[in-house]
């Protein structure tokens, strides 16, 4: 068993972990900034389908963006 590429695998799985996070909040805040609305309150209050819809697509495809730069 090979100890030094298991660390490596768990580092390196961590690290893009943690990328993935911080892109996806990057990614929530700047559709937070870019909308003329509060999407936290069009969200949560008014419970409005369709942006929530749309802010899950946007995660889901950075998510998308990021497991294909893992994968390589």
């Amino acid at each position: 068993m090979d100890w030094n590429a298991i660390i490596r695998g768990v580092v390196a799985t961590l690290v893009f972990g943690v990328v993935g996070i911080v892109l996806f909040a990057l990614a929530f805040q700047l559709m937070c900034k870019v909308a003329p609305f509060s999407v936290k309150k069009e969200i949560a209050e008014d419970q409005n389908v369709a942006l929530a819809i749309l802010m899950g697509s946007v995660l889901l495809g950075i998510a998308l963006i990021v497991a294909a730069a893992l994968h390589g």
